[in-house]
């Protein structure tokens, strides 16, 4: 794995641009992204992270997915920042295809305390024997440290499975580590800041509610609605909710007009 100048960029701007979509003060940071490539080069994957508030209350990872609808936030900005976080992933995997280096399939990045940790996976996404749920289920098992008794019956079987496997094989991976950006990150998403602190709800309970998040954040997925237009039609709301003047009405607002005319000249 080479580790040059522009990779090292490529890193302070993943630090930076993770920090940009969290609108809280956060402990640790869990994300996970994959790139495939499908006939004509067509690359296509998935991301998602996780991210610990701050707080002395056991308070449960709050999901990408959630965090538009949690803090009242604009959606459709929100997505594009998301979007420029995977293309700044996918750009890390370009320059070692430049290079002619070994491709990854996935990485895992891990925010905690000072560290930046980046894991590069080149296990071959569809040869492995997990669906993606429960990939999805073990990722989370291992980088969230959750305990057992978070995850269902079924999940938990898919968990000692895996847990089991791993005495026999190790998995193909290389990590890179360094100290996280140090310079102070601007917010630059608007959100509600008379949010509710939630404490920590079981973890099924978690389940039911990403997953409604999940659902409204991929439908507003590559729809772009422009704030302006709405910004105009409420204008034009407006203007067509108020009434029109009276002719007295119009005759005293212009002797109100006049007299301060003139006691301005005064």
């Amino acid at each position: 794995m080479i580790e040059n100048s522009e990779i090292r960029k490529i890193y302070s701007e993943l630090q930076k641009q993770l920090f940009y979509l969290i609108p809280e003060k956060w402990d640790r940071i869990y994300l996970y992204a994959s790139v495939e490539e499908k006939i004509k080069g067509i690359e296509t994957g998935e991301l998602f992270f996780y991210y610990f508030p701050k707080g002395i209350l056991k308070k449960n990872p709050v999901n990408v997915y959630e965090v538009p609808n949690k803090f009242n936030l604009n959606e459709d900005e929100y997505i594009k920042l998301v979007e420029n976080l995977y293309k700044e992933i996918k750009k890390l995997r370009d320059v070692l295809k430049k290079e002619n280096e070994r491709l990854w399939h996935s990485v895992t990045i891990r925010v905690e305390g000072l560290k930046f940790e980046i894991e590069y996976n080149y296990e071959q996404l569809d040869s492995t024997k997990y669906s993606d749920t429960d990939k999805h289920i073990i990722w989370k098992y291992i980088n969230l440290k959750l305990p057992e008794e978070a995850f269902s019956r079924n999940e938990r079987k898919i968990i000692r499975k895996y847990v089991n496997e791993r005495i026999y094989f190790s998995p193909d991976i290389e990590t890179y580590t360094e100290s996280i950006y140090k310079n102070p990150v601007r917010k630059i998403v608007d959100y509600n800041r008379e949010k509710r602190q939630l404490e920590y709800v079981p973890e099924s309970e978690m389940k039911v509610i990403e997953e409604k998040a999940k659902n409204k954040f991929e439908e507003q997925h590559y729809t772009y609605k422009i704030r302006g237009k709405r910004k105009l039609r409420s204008l034009y709301k407006e203007e067509k909710n108020i009434k029109p003047k009276t002719y007295i009405e119009q005759i005293e607002e212009q002797r109100n007009s006049v007299k301060s005319q003139i006691l301005k000249h005064m």
